[in-house]
């Protein structure tokens, strides 16, 4: 890393949205301070630091605060030309549709999943994963198309979509786990299963990916809790 730069990332080891700014700061070989943030008692400094939605990641570089996970990544890629590999392409069109990729990783494949995980009935359950299933099928084409037979959507080397896709890792095996739901099928999408393997290996994806037992326990307990105020609020219905 270059002299005198200060890096400090507020997060919590849990989300993947922070993981996705590890794995960019491990495969770009930079050290960073790791504040983990007690997100029912948020900190003055992450408060201050994102004043609008007041959510963890937060990159601080030498006190300035960036907001977003995949601002973040692109910001660390150009903020760090000179170290490590490029996280993006050089070319504008090749940037620009890594770019989309990474949007549609978050738009069309995190949302409808979130909403089969938090599904109240079994239909918006179904629903969610539908269209889950239905990403991950495009997101198929797209690796086969961006990685041009090599091992990554950013060809030879772990690029933006790469990092994306592949923060969500320990969650996608927790929720395999926790319901049997396989999201990266090897018979149904044997490059996406493929690649899920070949990125898990990574020294750097190791170091910033949370072991899945933690993140199944952690995601049991959060089950329990929402459970448990479902219930309170339907007993307060009812009185």
């Amino acid at each position: 890393m270059a002299g005198g730069d200060d890096l400090k990332l507020l997060g919590a080891w849990a989300s993947p949205f922070v993981t996705r700014v590890k794995l960019a700061l491990n495969f770009k070989g930079l050290s960073f301070e790791d504040v983990e943030e007690d997100l029912s008692n948020k900190s003055e400094l992450l408060l201050s630091s994102n004043p609008v939605h007041k959510k963890v990641p937060v990159l601080v570089h030498n006190g300035k605060p960036i907001c977003e996970s995949v601002i973040i990544v692109q910001y660390i890629d150009e903020a760090f030309a000179g170290i490590g590999p490029a996280l993006l392409p050089s070319d504008p069109y090749e940037r620009a549709i890594a770019r989309f990729w990474a949007a549609y990783v978050d738009d069309k494949l995190v949302a409808p999943w979130v909403q089969s995980l938090r599904a109240k009935t079994e239909e918006e359950k179904s629903e969610g994963l539908k269209q889950t299933f239905a990403a991950v099928e495009t997101l198929e084409g797209a690796l086969r198309e961006c990685s041009k037979g090599e091992g990554y959507f950013g060809g030879e080397t772990v690029g933006l979509v790469d990092i994306s896709l592949g923060s969500l890792l320990s969650w996608l095996n927790a929720t395999e786990v926790i319901s049997g739901t396989k999201i990266f099928d090897p018979v149904k999408t044997p490059l996406l299963a493929a690649w899920m393997e070949r990125f898990s290996k990574l020294d750097a994806a190791k170091a910033a990916l949370p072991e899945v037992d933690r993140v199944v326990e952690f995601a049991k307990k959060r089950q329990a809790q929402a459970a448990a105020a479902a219930a309170a609020s339907e007993t307060n219905v009812r009185a």
